[in-house]
């Protein structure tokens, strides 16, 4: 037998062989194949649809609203956030705030300006906090703003850090600035107490099936 037959001879086989892997019993698709998939991923479609929900929407807060973009629950342009920020520490975002031309601005800040080493904690955040939402208006006037309270923590997270038992005074200041201010005000507390499963075990932070059900509650805040 020539080299020639040979390698047609050789090809045949291959082709035969790899027709019967893709195949099941009767010719059909094997188990587990592409073909039997098609169904959508049921997490990336909820995902999807907050993307295009809050997709003109901007959270500026703390580490607890990091985790929207953490956690792939936003994009990263849609969460303006990070670790120890505070009211304070948020003045500096505005120009790049200003550059992401938000239609809808979410703050969610306090968790760390009540822990924040001055004589009145809370006086001073919300000196600074109401100076950035004075800053806000100025710089995007169409903006609609809605403030989101400091979320709770768990009992033993408080008994670790007795200052969390201010999140309820502190969490009262905002709801009158957001009354002065004109904004739009969100408690959290309720839905997360009938969720405490949610908490990451610092019992400060949240896992990131807590950021859906944030969102949901939020949702009537951009239609």
């Amino acid at each position: 037998m020539n080299m020639t037959k040979k390698r047609m001879i050789t090809l045949l086989i291959g082709i035969i062989a790899i027709s019967l892997a893709a195949c099941g019993p009767e010719g059909g698709q094997k188990p587990g194949s592409v073909t039997q998939q098609k169904g959508a991923d049921p997490a990336a479609s909820e995902q999807a649809s907050y993307a295009t929900l809050f997709q003109t929407s901007v959270f500026l807060g703390d580490s607890i609203t990091e985790g929207l973009s953490f956690h792939d629950v936003l994009e990263e342009a849609n969460v303006l956030a990070g670790a120890g920020k505070t009211a304070q520490f948020a003045l500096e975002d505005i120009d790049d705030l200003v550059k992401r031309k938000p239609k809808h601005i979410f703050i969610q800040l306090g968790s760390d300006d009540i822990l924040w080493p001055t004589d009145n904690p809370k006086e001073y955040s919300l000196t600074h906090y109401a100076q950035l939402i004075g800053m806000i208006k100025e710089k995007l006037p169409d903006a609609d703003i809605t403030i989101i309270a400091v979320t709770p923590v768990t009992a033993e997270a408080e008994k670790e850090e007795p200052r969390y038992r201010n999140i309820a005074d502190y969490n009262q200041g905002l709801k009158e600035l957001a009354a002065k201010e004109q904004a739009g005000f969100v408690d959290l507390a309720p839905n997360i107490a009938d969720h405490p499963n949610l908490y990451d075990a610092d019992g400060i932070h949240f896992k990131a099936e807590f950021y859906p059900l944030m969102l949901d509650l939020l949702k009537d805040q951009v239609k």
